[in-house]
């Protein structure tokens, strides 16, 4: 089954019933076209290859609006994205995914690029403690010791350091679909997800 691309809107809460506030990000997903269906006879592997808005007309190449002529659409989508499906799945070229595939109480994931935070130390990226405080300490935020001397001589693979932060594809799992409203395409999920307001999501099951 495939999933449905999103962009993130930001985030709010949602008032229970017993009036407990639950914390979500607002997500307006699809309706995704079904630009191209990939068989494995014909290409080696099922999948459905989805798209979300639309392109304007003289920033979208020849090549583009060729395959999106294909499967009936007039505008080829400002971003495609590829999920892999079982071949019994029916699905055409030109058909329109909608929130309507989710329902509340549903655990989905979400994929994402998470925000850039640029070059970091130690403490905000990896969460050292760092030194005491009181009493004065030369190094407050450093890393410390960098790991063993003589043997092996060398900085081990993987050491957690300073450096670039953030800007990375990351997925949450197991995040619970708070509420679905199919008049505005909106998906609200409870928690945080990966990028920054206006950011494109891949949801799925």
């Amino acid at each position: 089954m495939p999933g449905l691309i999103g962009r993130k809107l930001g985030m709010t809460r949602i008032f229970t019933d017993e009036g407990r506030a639950i914390p979500v990000t607002v997500l307006e997903a699809g309706p995704c076209p079904v630009v191209q269906v990939k068989k494995e006879d014909r290409d080696g592997y099922a999948a459905v290859q989805i798209g979300f808005g639309a392109k304007k007309h003289k920033r979208t190449s020849r090549a583009e609006l060729g395959h999106a002529s294909r499967a009936g659409l007039d505008a080829a989508p400002r971003l495609i994205r590829e999920f892999h499906a079982a071949e019994d799945e029916a699905y055409k070229p030109g058909q329109q995914l909608t929130v309507g595939m989710f329902e509340a109480g549903q655990k989905v994931r979400v994929t994402g690029v998470t925000k850039g935070r640029g070059f970091q130390g130690v403490v905000k990226r990896h969460g050292f403690v760092g030194r005491p405080a009181s009493h004065g300490h030369p190094m407050a935020r450093t890393p410390g010791s960098m790991g063993p001397g003589t043997d092996p001589s060398r900085v081990i693979k993987g050491k957690k350091l300073p450096g670039r932060m953030g800007g990375n594809r990351e997925t949450i799992r197991n995040l619970q679909v708070v509420r679905v409203d199919s008049e505005r395409n909106l998906i609200f999920i409870q928690g945080g997800v990966p990028g920054s307001r206006n950011s494109y999501v891949l949801i799925r099951k």
